[in-house]
């Protein structure tokens, strides 16, 4: 059941990234064929990740207040809708209107997914099962790399109708990883509540045999803490304070500035994966090498995610963000510094040491720091901060481009990639973990 429960696990992060390698880093490739012009494309980018931005804390609010659905129905739900969104991209052609917004609903609605997606780890390890998202999320690098240096080749081959293909496809994949994961997780669910009943069972049997009358008041004890051991297994934690969002950030200032520099890090990291394509034309690569650079530049995320629990080990969670923000910068600089198509590829290195680096650092550092009922909360934090980024390096990226050129975009990036760097070192180890209501320094 453990192997069962993380193979699904894994999947849902495998085809949801695959999705983001259509709807994300091939955008401007599929806008560009369209017609569009940079400045349009970097606000189609912003005003999908605006509709995230709103979708988040209301999706949030909706998976902590249903007990049936949950972040599983909940995603359900969410990933039907994108496979009807993606029919508007075989329908709208040209640069009008309508297929911006099928962008708009896509993009979306696929980034408000993800935080559902990252805190999952802590729902269904109320199995009793653990759930490794470093591995999980490792699969999710490896299914983009791989599907990206091929859609790469394949645009450049049979045109742009690959991609709603490819994202109807995938989709549709996501959808049987979701539902699939959802009746393992029931199931293992099931089996620990009939493990549960039999150890009350065999407790109560021992009792009487050995304590007699004095053993029936155990007895009755232990019957009454059964039913808070189903409710417990059943995630219905009714000790979990739920929070809203301004009070999770009024509780928690420093992780809030933390998290401010994670917008100037996650710069650089947007600006490559929205305008990858035109930063490789202006070193005369084309949509073939734009795919390999990004799948290349996801797949060495899978060594360092594959054993971040290891480096967990060794390290602590502050020490690895810090070393992941030194990463980020360095990354962007040489992008910056890059002449020819090959120097691209040497920069990918670093994202050894940046992106996959800090993305799991900061998923263990929030559990880490943030009592349980404001987890998700950290969570969704960081993942609307990231979404945020998004939104104004779409836009600017865009009008740096249309008015300027790329080396100019990546030298803005490097920039504000150095200015995160230094707020999030300065301030993450002033973070102090909580215990119940503990306050942070």
């Amino acid at each position: 059941m453990k192997r069962k429960l993380n193979f699904w696990y894994g999947s849902i992060f495998g085809t949801y990234w695959m999705i983001y390698s259509v709807i994300g880093s091939f955008t401007s490739v599929f806008l560009l064929a369209n017609g569009y012009s940079n400045s349009q494309i970097g606000l189609t980018m912003a005003a999908g990740n605006i509709l995230a931005v709103i979708l988040q804390p209301v999706i949030a609010d909706l998976a902590d207040r249903s007990a049936k659905a949950g972040a599983l129905g909940i995603a359900d739900l969410m990933t039907v809708l994108m496979m009807i969104f993606t029919i508007g991209m075989f329908i709208f052609k040209g640069g009008g209107a309508a297929l911006c917004v099928v962008m708009v609903l896509l993009i979306g609605w696929h980034t408000s997914l993800q935080p559902l997606f990252n805190s999952l780890t802590f729902k269904l390890e109320e199995s009793g099962i653990p759930v490794n998202f470093g591995i999980a999320r490792s699969v999710g690098s490896l299914a983009y790399s791989a599907l990206v240096a091929v859609l790469g080749t394949l645009v450049e081959q049979l045109g742009i109708v690959v991609l709603p293909v490819s994202a109807e496809t995938v989709t549709l994949m996501l959808l049987i990883s979701l539902l699939m994961t959802g009746r393992t997780f029931r199931q293992a669910m099931r089996e620990r509540g009939e493990r549960e009943r039999e150890r009350a069972l065999k407790e109560s049997d021992d009792g009487e045999s050995s304590a007699g009358d004095s053993a029936a008041g155990e007895n009755s004890s232990d019957a009454k803490a059964a039913p808070a051991g189903k409710k417990e297994a059943a995630g219905e934690d009714s000790g979990e304070e739920k929070i809203s969002m301004l009070d999770f950030v009024r509780r928690n200032r420093l992780f809030f500035v933390l998290n401010i520099g994670v917008i100037g890090l996650f710069f650089s990291n947007s600006i490559l994966n929205t305008f990858m394509i035109q930063i490789v034309e202006g070193v005369g690569g084309t949509s073939e090498d734009m795919g390999r650079i990004l799948g290349l530049m996801a797949f060495l995320e899978i060594p360092t995610m594959v054993f971040f629990s290891r480096l967990k080990q060794k390290f602590s969670c502050e020490t690895l963000l810090k070393a992941a923000s030194v990463g980020f910068t360095v990354k962007i600089a040489l992008c910056w510094l890059a002449d020819s198509v090959p120097m691209l590829f040497f920069a990918q290195l670093f994202q050894l040491v940046s992106f996959a680096l800090f993305l799991p650092g900061m998923v263990y550092f929030t559990g880490e720091n943030m009592s349980r009922g404001e987890a998700v909360r950290g969570q969704a934090l960081f993942t609307t901060m990231i979404t945020v980024t998004t939104i104004f390096s779409s836009i600017a990226g865009g009008w740096i481009l249309d008015i300027s050129s790329p080396k100019v975009l990546t030298f803005t990036a490097t920039l504000a990639t150095a200015a995160g760097a230094v707020l999030v070192i300065a301030v993450a180890g002033r973070i102090r973990k909580k215990s119940g209501k503990e306050k942070q320094e």
